[in-house]
């Protein structure tokens, strides 16, 4: 006998239906609601609302697990790679040796940007920030590639996955590039994602360049860890842009704007420009700690805690020995990164942040990498998004799958009632 809820109205009782999920979540189906009662539910910023059904990831913030299609992302960030992971969230499944060899091949059939895209690039100012220009050349791909993509078509979805995935690398390479006023940078076909990323960016023309292996390594964990994250901000954009019926690259395009926002991918930018203020002003970590723990200070500290997860960030937990290991490698002696190392090792000892559940999250952490590699803030948001991309994708794969019908939440009205109109010389 299926469960389900009673929700009593004005004297009148209401029996919706329980849905339970793969992992035992529950959920009370409203979508009947407003046709047999009238009312709606009221969920500011859907904090309590399940916008859909998904098979792709599975979060669980009270107990830190985190999972893509039934995989622990701590089995996957030590066994997997990130274009491996990518092929799983798109396609569902682990790929053999010969899928993954294919798709890494297609990928790199479409790596080659239209020279014509370099004009659109040229019209922005170089202060111009890197996620903008990433949004509009993202959402220029239409331009160059007009016609829609069908979903239920295996091979022309394919099709346009491997040329969404060899293109963003690139144009989001472009736009670090274009703020140097650096020429820019072509894939290179002979060595791998990861690899070509890190070349993308630095190679110059005056010398050779070889990507450092461990700092390869760490990339990749972090694109894996920034793959896909359930329904937030930007994902959920994907998704609503997409169930218009608009096309993938005009989803992704509203993806990264949402991605871009201060509140979500540009939490790790928050972190650093954080630790620029402390130095700024003498560099006293223990000052700041105390000024965190003071509730009538408003100073907070970015980078520790998350809005799910109510225990230790599992991606944290990963990404923090990539963090140690590159800053080893690198030897790189920064005072900002003091400042960090100093907040990090007070956070996991300090029982005000350990019994309040403080602890450095991914965004931390990954600001440290970024920042160990010479990558500037406002670039930070734009390598999100790279690792994001697969996530985006299989969303919006999903949802036109699914048949998912066109978002379109409701509001309760709380402006004037009726009122009559007031002629000019009345009012």
């Amino acid at each position: 006998m299926s469960k389900t809820a009673k929700l009593e109205i004005d004297g009148k009782i209401y029996e919706l239906p329980i849905f339970i999920g793969a992992e035992n979540e529950m959920s009370v189906d409203i979508s009947k609601l407003r046709d047999v009662s009238g009312a709606i539910t009221l969920d500011a910023g859907y904090k309590n609302t399940g916008a859909c059904k998904s098979e792709i990831t599975f979060l669980d913030g009270e107990e830190g697990i985190l999972h893509y299609r039934g995989y622990s992302i701590e089995e996957l960030a030590e066994k997997s790679n990130f274009l491996e992971v990518c092929y799983l969230l798109i396609y569902g499944e682990l790929p053999t040796p010969n899928q993954i060899s294919d798709f890494e091949t297609h990928i790199r059939r479409y790596t080659l940007v239209n020279e014509e895209m370099k004009s659109i690039i040229d019209g922005f100012p170089t202060t111009a920030h890197p996620m903008g220009v990433l949004s509009a050349l993202t959402s220029a791909l239409i331009a160059f590639n007009p016609k829609a993509v069908n979903p239920e078509h295996p091979d022309e979805l394919y099709e346009a996955v491997c040329k969404l995935m060899g293109k963003f690398l690139v144009i989001a390479s472009w736009t670090y590039r274009k703020s140097l006023g650096y020429p820019l940078n072509y894939y290179d076909n002979t060595i791998g994602y990861v690899e070509n990323f890190m070349q993308l960016m630095f190679k110059l023309p005056t010398e050779p360049y070889k990507a450092n292996p461990i700092i390869v390594k760490a990339l990749d964990k972090l694109f894996i860890l920034h793959a896909d994250h359930e329904q937030n901000c930007s994902t959920s954009t994907v998704r609503m842009v997409g169930s218009s019926h608009a096309g993938l690259f005009a989803s992704i395009s509203s993806g990264i704007s949402a991605l871009w926002g201060p509140l979500h991918g540009g939490a790790n930018q928050a972190v650093l420009e954080m630790l620029e203020e402390i130095d700024a002003n003498g560099g006293d970590a223990d000052k700041y700690l105390a000024k965190a723990k003071d509730k009538n200070d408003p100073f907070r500290l970015m980078g520790f805690g998350h809005r799910v997860y109510k225990n230790f960030d599992p991606r944290a937990k990963i990404i923090k020995e990539a963090a140690d290991e590159v800053l080893k490698t690198l030897g790189v002696d920064d005072p900002i990164l003091e400042i960090a190392k100093k907040l990090e090792a007070a956070a996991l000892t300090d029982e005000y942040f350990i019994s309040r559940k403080l602890y450095p999250n991914v965004d931390f952490y990954s600001g440290i990498i970024y920042r160990a590699l010479g990558i500037p803030t406002d670039m930070f948001t734009v390598m999100f998004a790279i690792g994001r991309l697969p996530g985006w994708i299989a969303q919006w794969k999903e949802m036109r799958l699914n048949k998912e019908p066109i978002g379109r939440p409701r509001q309760i009205y709380t402006g004037y009632p009726l009122r009559s109109f007031v002629a000019m010389e009345k009012r």
